[in-house]
């Protein structure tokens, strides 16, 4: 469903001060705004949000010893190989490309479980929870995709809510980046890897509308330069 987006100085303004209860540097007043008065949000279908968590879960598995045919196998049935970018396929398929680099995708997992309403919150201190991975497809009792929606019956956040998280860990991505740069010590177990992957995530989920907003990107195409 497609809302108003809340007002962007009054959410900037809130998530600044979650930056300075958290004791973290703060962006310049230049820092640019997500979007603009006016603008609208929406999210991605659920069944785009649900299909990119059951990848990246494969994903994660790879990572930690799940057979590149039986991940094939499992995304096949679930009708999730087209969904697949280039370098997921590469990975699942033959196991090419960093490992370190996927098995961070933990923490984007865990802002889609959030965008899902699978974990009640999103700690911007603390790493994903212990019982994220119970919320997930349960791959080595080979529970299918659809027996995983059924099990765990999602209900997504509403875009006005997910808009205003983002913009603070858009705001926490320059800080944790900042406060690492003048070593800063950071209010809990993450850095800014695990922040990234959030953001990411969100940035992918969240789609905002409006004369200076630019099309839906693809997974790959998300930009976390600024």
């Amino acid at each position: 469903m497609t809302v108003s987006a809340p007002d962007p100085h009054r959410v900037r303004a809130a998530s600044i001060e979650q930056l300075r209860r958290l004791e973290l540097p703060s962006p310049p007043p230049t820092f640019p705004l997500i979007w603009e008065l006016g603008d609208t949000v929406e999210l991605r279908s659920l069944d785009e949000i649900e299909g990119r968590t059951a990848i990246l879960n494969v994903v994660l598995a790879r990572c930690f010893g799940m057979p590149g045919e039986a991940a094939m196998a499992w995304l096949l049935e679930a009708h999730l190989l087209e969904s697949l970018t280039k370098p997921e396929w590469s990975f699942v398929a033959s196991g090419e490309g960093d490992h370190r680099s996927f098995a961070l995708h933990l923490e984007a997992l865990y802002a889609l479980a959030w965008l899902l309403g699978l974990v009640p919150h999103l700690d911007p201190a603390e790493p994903a929870p212990d019982g994220l991975v119970a919320q997930l497809p349960h791959l080595p009792s080979k529970e299918t995709f659809e027996e995983w929606r059924a099990r765990t019956i999602p209900s997504a956040r509403s875009a006005a809510e997910a808009a205003i998280v983002l913009d603070l860990f858009y705001c926490l991505d320059w800080a944790y980046l900042e406060a690492e740069r003048r070593r800063i010590r950071l209010p809990g177990l993450i850095d800014s890897n695990a922040i990234g992957q959030r953001r990411w995530a969100l940035e992918w989920a969240v789609v905002m509308r409006g004369p200076y907003q630019e099309p839906p990107r693809g997974w790959e195409e998300v930009d976390l330069s600024t």
